[in-house]
């Protein structure tokens, strides 16, 4: 009879040191659609854009939700909401996890939302089951990602005045809008984190791909964020006369552009690898089908795992403009936009943490790149990061149709929780 006794009292505490501990779905259900309300339209798409009215309700409702749990919350002078959860040891650093919830214009409900939720349900079920971390925890809702990742620039020091200058789309600059929802734009410099600072930061997000969803994955591993770089491109030609102006006299603005989209699309496709490269606004001036095009703008957006890449693809696009411009007779000239994305690598230590939490939950997994720009990216520059990827619907995203399953996000919260805990038993001085 001992030494049954014996043999259970093995059993019970083997059992408890390996334990996986696993958040509550239905609260993720409920913190979700409590979210959704601030922003959602009547297309069911998302209006939460950064530093909108929006915003400032969302963020309202998720501090005093944050403050019920037991933190101490507060807005930095970035805009960022901060929770803070003491840990046993007041030596230690934090580890710092969350995303965003701001949203592009009629987006989708999940970008950004589903992290913040999942991190939210993983600091309550910490809280709410006393699982003891000696490393203090720091949950963060960054301000305005779609708008160039301000609040998690702002932590890494990659922020300048020209940056507070920059209008976005709620119609504010950066520095009207961080003052809108909580924080200084005269004090911003000083929200900057050293290296060191931070234990370690993590990210869990949707794909905003069809990786996982395609192939029936749970949970991504990623390895790292790419780069990504913006530029106003101006075409300069002259506005005359669509019906007497000869076709042969012309400096056609927008048969400027069209050569250059495609130009575009050829440049990228030559370099091996998985880059990208986009066109996505045009618009020309006049603007009426009676007068040529004088003046045309575009955006150019290139991206890669490689900065290098990046570089090379835009000086052969440059190159490959001034033929065009010869050509066509006109001028084409190239802004660079103040929403430059550094590539990113992940550190492999936290992803062979992900890794065995996901194994300890027989939850698939693969290790895969980012093709978006994220919080984490500006984070690795300071802290070793990590992201967890969950699967999007068909790989839609900023769309009204964008969706993530609560089984997906229950899962990437559980990965969530799990690594926290490990990484507070991991040195990764």
């Amino acid at each position: 009879m001992k030494n049954i006794l014996l043999l259970l009292l093995f059993f019970v505490s083997s059992n408890l040191s390996g334990q996986n501990y696993k958040v509550d779905k239905s609260r993720i259900e409920t913190n979700f659609y409590n979210l959704k309300k601030f922003g959602n339209n009547a297309n069911e798409g998302n209006d939460r854009v950064a530093y909108s009215n929006f915003d400032i309700q969302a963020r309202i409702y998720l501090k005093d939700k944050l403050k019920s749990l037991g933190a101490k919350v507060h807005t930095d002078f970035a805009g960022n909401v901060i929770a803070f959860y003491e840990g046993n040891k007041q030596n230690l650093k934090p580890i710092s996890f969350g995303s965003h919830i701001d949203a592009v214009p009629n987006g989708g409900h999940y970008d950004g939302q589903a992290g913040v939720i999942a991190s939210i349900e993983v600091l309550e079920t910490i809280i709410s089951k006393n699982i003891k971390l000696d490393h203090p925890l720091e949950m963060i809702i960054f301000s305005n990602e779609e708008g160039a990742l301000l609040g998690s620039r702002a932590l890494a020091g990659k922020i300048n005045e020209g940056t507070l200058m920059v209008k976005t789309v709620s119609g504010y600059t950066n520095g009207e809008g961080v003052n809108r929802i909580g924080g200084d734009s005269n004090k911003i410099f000083e929200v900057k984190r050293e290296h060191g600072d931070i234990h370690a930061f993590l990210e869990m997000h949707i794909e905003q791909g069809n990786k996982l969803y395609k192939n029936n994955i749970d949970i991504g591993i990623v390895e790292g964020i790419v780069g990504l770089k913006w530029w106003d491109v101006n075409i300069y030609g002259f506005a005359n006369h669509a019906g007497t102006t000869p076709m042969s006299d012309r400096k056609d603005g927008m048969i400027a552009a069209a050569q250059f989209i495609l130009m575009v699309n050829k440049v990228v496709n030559s370099f091996e690898g998985a880059q990208v490269g986009t066109v996505g606004r045009i618009a020309a001036k006049p603007g009426v089908p009676n007068v040529i095009p004088g003046f045309v703008n575009l955006s150019l957006e290139l991206r890669d795992l490689s900065s290098k890449k990046i570089q090379d693809m835009f000086n052969l696009i440059n190159q490959n403009a001034k033929i065009i411009a010869q050509k066509t007779s006109t001028k084409i000239e190239f802004e660079p936009i103040d929403a430059t994305g550094e590539p990113a690598l992940m550190d492999k230590r936290i992803m062979n943490i992900i890794k065995e939490a996901s194994k300890d939950f027989k939850y698939s997994a693969q290790v895969m790149p980012s093709g978006a720009g994220h919080d984490a990216q500006d984070m690795a520059l300071i802290a070793p990061t990590a992201m967890i990827f969950v699967p999007s619907r068909d790989g839609i995203s900023h769309s009204p149709e964008e969706f993530t399953s609560f089984e997906m996000i229950y899962k990437g919260a559980n990965v969530l929780l799990n690594t926290i805990i490990e990484l507070d038993k991991t040195k990764l001085d």
